[in-house]
């Protein structure tokens, strides 16, 4: 577990690099910084010993999806407008979370793997009643803005990480819960920030909260 642990306090320091770049509006340390960040993510779940979790199936799942963020940062960061291609590699890295998440634990004595109709239900209904009014003005704003082409890929993405909320929320694991919701607050906040008005330090809080939710879900693998 030590090479695992370094790799999480790399990925650590290299967020941290990248906050700094953010608020210093230094985009050539941001452009290696933020790629470092999920780079070293991927390595340590790729790296957790079966013997330190019973979750190998989620791992893979997890690396799957993480490559996918990885990839959608670089688009997302570069100077051309890659929103949508972006937004594509993010969906993609959201199927794969959602499908980790739906992996049972290897030893049924210690399970991570807690899903029940009430659990769900419970889960969805705050999601929803928290995300309604946001998810509703970006719509709204991107039809005002003559966007409209954008609510269909939009609300898909959203669709995808609320249920993958719902389903952290359910594996008996808190990092998990807590990095998808972190993972929410940050998508939340870039569409705020971009569709519908200019946050304060918008950018810095969507890095922040992004790279909590990664590697909140890399530890959630972590028995």
């Amino acid at each position: 577990m030590t090479a695992v642990s370094t790799l999480i306090v790399l990925a650590g320091v290299a967020a941290l690099v990248d906050w700094v770049a953010v608020g210093t509006s230094n985009n050539r340390l941001q452009y290696a910084a933020k790629p470092a960040v999920l780079a070293l993510l991927v390595a340590a779940a790729a790296l957790i010993p079966a013997t330190h979790s019973d979750l190998g199936a989620r791992r893979g799942w997890f690396v799957a999806a993480l490559v996918c963020c990885l990839v959608g940062d670089v688009l997302l960061m570069l100077p051309q407008n890659l929103f949508i291609p972006g937004l594509v590699a993010f969906l993609a890295g959201h199927g794969f979370f959602i499908v980790g998440l739906l992996q049972p634990a290897a030893t049924p004595t210690t399970p991570p793997f807690t899903f029940s109709a009430t659990g769900l239900t419970l889960s969805a209904v705050v999601v929803l009643a928290v995300e309604c009014l946001p998810g509703y003005t970006i719509v709204r704003s991107l039809h005002r803005h003559g966007q409209s082409s954008l609510i269909g890929p939009v609300c898909l993405y959203m669709a995808a990480i609320l249920t993958m909320v719902v389903l952290a929320a359910n594996v008996g694991r808190p990092a998990a819960a807590v990095g998808a919701v972190c993972f929410l607050a940050s998508d939340t906040l870039l569409a705020t920030d971009r569709f519908v008005r200019p946050l304060r330090q918008g950018t810095l809080l969507v890095h922040v909260t992004y790279h909590l939710a990664q590697v909140l879900l890399v530890v959630s693998l972590i028995r």
